[in-house]
C-alpha cells in the first residue's frame, strides 16, 4: 500500500515537472481565457466520456441533488480564478517560478486544512514533519530569491503577484476538494469543475471578442492545445485532487515542494531556462526536507492503520 502511494506521488512530480513547461509554452502563444478554455473543455470533455460509461450512478446521484451541484460550482469558480492569475503569472515569468511559487501556500494550506479537519490536524502534530516543511520552505525560498536575480524589469514582479494570488486561492481550493471528495469520486468532481470552468472562461472569451482570435492559430498548435488540456486535467487536477482525498492536504503540499526540480531540469532542457549554482543547493534542501517530512508522515499513517486493525 505504502509503495503504492509513494508512486503516485512520483508519478505526480514528474508528470507536473513537465507539464509546467508545457503551461508555460502555450501561455505564450495563446490569451489567457482562450487557453483555459480549450484545456478545461478538452480535458473535462474526455472525463465526461469515462464517467458516463464508469460512473453513471454518480452522475445520477449529483443530478439530483442541488446541493452537490452548488458545492461543484463553487469549485469551479475557485478553479477559474486560481488558473486565470497562475496562467497569467507564468506568461509574464517562467515555468519554473510557476512551480516554485508553492512555497507561498504551503503554510497557510495547512494551517487552515488543520483548523478544519482533525485527519490533517493529527499529520502536522508530528515534529518532525514541522522540521521538515520548514527545511524545505527554506530551500524553497533560497531558490526563490536567487532565481529573480535573473529576472529584470516589472514584468516578473507583475508575474509573481499573480502566481501569489493563484495559489492563495488553491488553498481554499483544496479544502473544498477534500470536502466533497467524501461524497464523489474524485473523477465525478474533475469532470464537473473542468467542463464548468471551461464554460465560465469560454463565456467570458465570447464575451470580450478574444475568442475570434483562435481563427488565426495553426490547427496543429490549437490540436496541441487541446492535448495539453487533456494532459493537464489528468495531472493537475485529477492526480492532485486524488492525493488531497486519499494522502491529505498536508502530504499534497509537502510533495508540491519536489516539483522544481522536475520542472527546472525539464525547463533547461526544453525552454531554455537557466538554473545556477545557488538554486542548485536550494533544490538539494528542498529533496531532503520534503524526504523527512514524507518519511514521518508515512510511519504516522502506518501506526495509525495498526490501531484501527485493534
Amino acid at each position: 500500500m505504502m509503495n503504492n502511494e509513494n508512486m503516485i506521488r512520483l508519478s505526480y512530480i514528474m508528470l507536473m515537472g513537465l507539464g509546467f513547461p508545457i503551461m508555460r509554452f502555450m501561455s505564450i502563444h495563446f490569451d489567457t481565457l482562450n487557453n483555459n478554455a480549450v484545456r478545461f473543455l478538452s480535458g473535462g470533455l474526455v472525463f465526461l466520456f469515462i464517467c458516463l460509461f464508469k460512473y453513471r450512478y454518480e452522475v445520477y446521484k449529483l443530478i439530483k441533488n442541488p446541493t452537490l451541484i452548488l458545492n461543484l460550482l463553487i469549485l469551479a469558480v475557485f478553479m477559474t480564478a486560481n488558473m486565470y492569475f497562475f496562467i497569467t503569472g507564468l506568461k509574464y515569468t517562467s515555468a519554473l517560478a510557476g512551480s516554485i511559487f508553492g512555497i507561498l501556500a504551503m503554510p497557510v494550506a495547512i494551517i487552515m486544512a488543520a483548523i478544519f479537519f482533525a485527519d490533517e490536524r493529527c499529520r502536522v502534530r508530528q515534529k518532525h514533519f514541522y522540521s521538515g516543511s520548514l527545511l524545505a520552505i527554506f530551500g524553497s525560498l533560497i531558490f526563490v530569491f536567487y532565481g529573480k536575480q535573473a529576472h529584470n524589469g516589472s514584468d516578473f514582479f507583475v508575474g509573481s503577484l499573480f502566481l501569489t494570488l493563484a495559489i492563495f486561492i488553491q488553498s481554499i481550493q483544496n479544502l473544498l476538494v477534500k470536502n466533497i471528495s467524501k461524497t464523489l469520486s474524485i473523477l465525478v468532481i474533475s469532470t464537473s469543475t473542468a467542463i464548468l470552468s471551461g464554460c465560465i472562461y469560454l463565456i467570458f472569451a465570447v464575451k470580450t471578442g478574444v475568442i475570434f482570435q483562435l481563427q488565426d492559430v495553426q490547427i496543429g498548435l490549437l490540436l496541441g492545445l487541446g492535448i495539453a488540456g487533456i494532459y493537464g486535467m489528468l495531472t493537475g487536477m485529477l492526480f492532485a485532487f486524488y492525493i488531497i482525498q486519499k494522502q491529505g492536504i498536508a502530504i499534497f503540499n509537502v510533495i508540491q515542494l519536489m516539483i522544481p526540480l522536475a520542472t527546472a531540469v525539464i525547463g533547461y532542457f526544453v525552454l531554455d531556462e537557466t538554473l545556477n549554482l545557488y538554486q542548485a543547493i536550494g533544490c538539494i534542501i528542498v529533496v531532503l526536507g520534503c524526504v523527512l517530512a514524507l518519511k514521518t508522515s508515512n510511519k504516522q499513517d502506518r501506526i495509525k492503520g495498526l490501531s484501527t486493525s485493534k
